[in-house]
């Protein structure tokens, strides 16, 4: 084999035909044993490649007896499962019989970001450790770092191998509804969607300083799923599905499952079947709104016309700012006033609320100030009556926010934009600001989007 170590910007497996290319480690090999069941050799060479400071890994054919001699013989400290393609099957299955027959055997699965398939087939077979081969050797030496030290297992190789804990917490912020129409996921997209641009453009002026986390979208509002829709992505993975996988929720889950805008806005929606919803929050809903801000810089969660008001405090309690946004209309005001009330018989504090005067014209007789004192509100935001250019950007399945970056709507929410950053800088610590954090797993973008048609203004 060639001697030349292999180039530091090659970290995901070469394809099958360009074998010859890929070096041999030249670092001597460590002692420890790792089995890779699968059938892609240039794949056991990434692996071999990534690993050679903690072992040596070796390939076993896919079936559970194959699988026993070789532990028998070689005594392996994981086992590596590779879920992608035709291979995804036959993978679940071995998975399966290995958490039964050896459960004291540490267990990964494999595939690559590009193909989202693998990852839902592993996540759906219960595997709880999975390795992007799509990825960095970095990522995968830290993720395999993680599983053996939760084991009580200790981790060879370098100590810079082993994964931190997420030294900071995104900033949340709740976009409150008292029913469809009054423009909720409209302004929820175009604060996500500019947060995004807002986190991206941070990140690359801080230089060699920690990678942007991004934002993401929590389309929990009613009608269902139109987030999705105004942003032409689809997802496959939903809100309850994160809540029931909650225990296995880490970094590359967080990155890897969650629907992805073309932008690389972050999307949770609501499950498809409305069955899956509860009128109160469980424990596994509380703990994933709990968790999400370890993996996003900002969570933006729109609850327009939500019709479960325990949920929607819980939702609250956990925000670091909730605005409530309501339009001139004499039913929005009727609406949002009840809407308040069941709020405050779940212990939500008006105090902690801000109003944002939606689709607001000002030759109306009812003014934002009225509004506010009728609702009892501070009045945070007033957003200008921009209808018309908001049905034209999105007849045309585009966002006014990309379309028209001048227009007055945009330039409001522009303005939510600036709120929401200086209070996440002014909350950061002094690391942070000055681009010293230490970096986080790669991010591994697995878009599950496709083109869809825009939907109308709520």
């Amino acid at each position: 084999m060639p001697s030349s170590p292999l180039p530091s910007f090659l970290s995901s497996p070469p394809s099958s035909g360009n074998l010859a290319a890929f070096a041999a480690p030249t670092a001597p090999a460590g002692t420890e044993t790792y089995l890779f069941a699968t059938e892609d050799i240039a794949t056991l060479d990434w692996l071999n490649h990534g690993l050679q400071r903690r072992g040596t890994v070796v390939q076993v054919a896919r079936s559970m007896r194959a699988i026993d001699e070789r532990i028998a013989t070689l005594r392996p400290r994981a086992v590596f499962l590779d879920f992608a393609g035709s291979q995804a099957a036959a993978a679940a299955e071995l998975h399966g019989q290995l958490r039964q027959l050896r459960p004291e055997l540490a267990v990964l699965g494999t595939g690559a970001s590009t193909e989202p398939a693998a990852l839902l087939a592993a996540l759906r077979a219960g595997v709880a450790d999975f390795v992007d081969t799509a990825g960095s050797l970095h990522d995968l030496n830290a993720t395999l770092a993680a599983l053996l030290l939760r084991r009580g297992a200790p981790a060879t190789g370098p100590a810079s191998d082993a994964p931190r804990a997420p030294a900071l917490r995104g900033r949340g912020v709740v976009l409150l509804g008292a029913r469809p129409g009054l423009g909720v996921t409209t302004l929820a997209t175009h604060l996500a969607l500019l947060l995004q641009d807002a986190v991206g453009r941070a990140a690359a002026a801080s230089g060699g300083g920690a990678p942007a986390r991004g934002v993401a979208l929590l389309d929990l509002g009613l009608p269902a799923r139109d987030g999705l829709l105004y942003l032409d992505t689809t997802s496959d993975f939903s809100f309850a599905d994160g809540a029931s996988q909650l225990r296995r929720l880490d970094q590359t889950l967080a990155r890897t499952a969650l629907a992805r805008h073309a932008d690389g806005l972050a999307v949770l929606p609501l499950p498809c079947d409305p069955a899956q919803l509860r009128e109160t929050p469980s424990e596994d809903d509380i703990g994933l709104l709990r968790r999400l801000p370890d993996f996003f810089d900002h969570q933006v969660a729109d609850l327009g016309g939500c019709s479960r008001p325990a949920f929607m405090a819980q939702c609250v309690r956990e925000a670091d700012r909730t605005w409530v946004v309501c339009d001139q209309s004499i039913g929005g005001l009727v609406s949002t006033a009840r809407l308040l009330h069941d709020l405050e018989s779940h212990g939500v504090e008006r105090q902690r609320l801000g109003l944002v005067a939606n689709l607001f014209d000002p030759t109306l007789a009812v003014t934002a100030r009225d509004m506010a004192e009728r609702l009892q509100l501070p009045l945070a935001h007033v957003l200008p009556q921009r209808r018309s250019a908001l049905l034209t950007a999105g007849a045309r399945g585009e966002m006014l926010a990309r379309v028209a970056r001048h227009d007055p709507y945009v330039n409001a929410v522009q303005a939510m934009v600036r709120e929401l950053r200086s209070e996440s800088v002014a909350a950061d610590p002094p690391a942070r600001v000055a681009g010293r954090t230490p970096s986080s797993w790669a991010a591994l973008m697995a878009p599950l989007s496709r083109r869809g048609r825009s939907a109308t203004e709520r």
